[in-house]
């Protein structure tokens, strides 16, 4: 009788712990591409449509600009690179950015610059973003 008490402790024991994993894994928050993929608005007018499989395109309205360019997302870490606009790409903005973001929501987007040289995508990038 008393090892069948133990058994009975033991799956209510595992089963417990089994239902608060599932429900960590449920409220984590979720990084790297996942995070990121989905259509984002900024209070600047910008539209940034960010893809799963690592290229993204923004129409920037100040400055206005489109832009096509390639990510690549580690962590909370992005780090973007400009492939083409139109109109020539400033000097300043062919090198890549680097960014780490949150999500504090899940609608909202926000980035901090952790090392970037082009101001209008460091305008634009730091705004907080909505998810379309």
């Amino acid at each position: 009788m008393p090892a069948m008490k133990l058994q009975h402790s033991l799956r209510i024991i595992f089963a417990g712990a089994l239902i608060a994993l599932i429900g960590a894994c449920a409220t984590m928050t979720p990084s790297g591409p996942a995070a990121l993929a989905g259509t984002w608005t900024n209070s600047l007018g910008a539209v940034w449509t960010i893809n799963a499989d690592g290229t993204f395109h923004v129409m920037a309205a100040k400055p206005k600009a489109e832009i096509w360019g390639t990510y690549t997302a580690t962590g909370n870490t992005i780090t973007v690179q400009e492939t083409r606009r139109s109109g020539a790409i400033p000097k300043s903005c062919r090198g890549p950015g680097v960014y780490k973001f949150s999500r504090p929501n899940p609608n909202t987007l926000t980035f901090v610059s952790v090392s970037d040289v082009c101001k209008p995508r460091i305008q634009n990038v730091t705004q907080p973003w909505t998810k379309k």
